[in-house]
C-alpha cells in the first residue's frame, strides 16, 4: 500500500497513479498533508490554505 513520503498517510494506488512522478512509487504530499504542496522536485508551503 503507498504511504506519503511527507506524513506517512495511507493513498490509494489510483492517487499514487496520479500524483506520483515517474520513477517513483510514493507521492511526496497527500490531502492530509495541510497547507504543503508539490513544487517541481520538493514540497512547500501553501501560498494559501486549503479549504475543506
Amino acid at each position: 500500500m503507498p504511504e506519503c513520503q511527507n506524513c506517512g498517510a495511507f493513498v490509494t494506488q489510483a492517487y499514487a497513479r496520479v500524483f506520483t512522478p515517474n520513477g517513483m512509487d510514493r507521492p511526496r504530499v497527500c490531502p492530509h498533508c495541510e497547507d504543503l504542496v508539490r513544487d517541481g522536485a520538493g514540497v512547500r508551503k501553501a501560498r494559501s490554505t486549503r479549504n475543506n
